[in-house]
């Protein structure tokens, strides 16, 4: 009987290791906030190339999928829409994880600059509307890795 109760104990503890860890993968980021917590599979685009290109020509993104742009350090960013195909929604993100600014609605090919404020670290494109139809706004929070070296608002 001791036995299965020990081995009852680890096996609910390995599960739940496991359950956070799956929680934390490089190629998915979950927001979280009063209305929603929501999943959406990433690409990262973390060097000064694929930030650079982003999801240019790209004619589809499945609809929980998204890239997330990350930086050096915080710092202003503008983004745009040059040879951007699909419309789309720009989360800007603080060091912490939390959002601080949402663009709705970027125009394909649209050249003005969108710009996230002074210390962005981050940048998470999905479709245009999933950000209104999940309620992200500034306040929400992210969970990734990126965020975990330091004071994350939602830690991995």
């Amino acid at each position: 009987m001791f036995y299965r109760v020990v081995a009852l104990v680890m096996f609910m503890f390995v599960g739940a290791v496991s359950s956070v860890a799956a929680t934390c993968q490089a190629d998915a980021v979950t927001l979280k906030n009063d209305q929603a917590e929501i999943r959406f599979s990433i690409e990262l685009a973390q060097t000064p190339e694929e930030r650079s290109r982003g999801l240019m020509f790209r004619e589809h993104l499945p609809a929980r999928a998204g890239m997330l742009f990350v930086f050096e350090h915080p710092q202003r960013v503008a983004f745009w829409m040059k040879n951007t195909l699909i419309p789309l929604d720009m989360i800007f993100v603080d060091r912490t994880g939390t959002v601080t600014h949402v663009h709705q609605g970027a125009i394909p090919g649209d050249e003005t600059p969108i710009p996230g404020g002074d210390q962005v670290y981050s940048v998470l494109e999905i479709n245009a509307g999933l950000a209104a139809r999940y309620g992200i706004s500034n306040g929400t929070v992210l969970r990734h890795k990126v965020f975990s070296n330091g004071p994350a608002a939602w830690p991995c």
